[in-house]
């Protein structure tokens, strides 16, 4: 009725663990812009409401988009040529 189990033994891949790694350091990035604008308001006081609010969180999406664009794809050599 049940066959074998089912394992899954593939590594992450390294877009993934780059896209993570970009996503953490844009967070850490962001934290930092966000305690300077407490400081200073001045900063961002010129930009309208809506725009504030949409830019900060641009910054971890954006580092995390390039680095998992420029992260090399790791093989699948238990996939057909066809697949791969």
């Amino acid at each position: 009725m049940h066959g074998e189990p089912v394992t899954f033994s593939r590594p992450v891949e390294a877009k993934v663990k780059w896209a993570a790694f970009g996503t953490f350091i844009g967070s850490v990035a962001a934290t930092a812009v966000l305690q300077a604008i407490d400081a200073d308001h001045s900063l961002i006081a010129f930009w309208p409401d809506w725009l504030e609010a949409v830019t900060l969180p641009l910054l971890p999406t954006a580092i995390s988009w390039v680095s998992g664009w420029r992260a090399k794809h790791t093989a699948r050599p238990d996939l057909p040529m066809s697949k791969r």
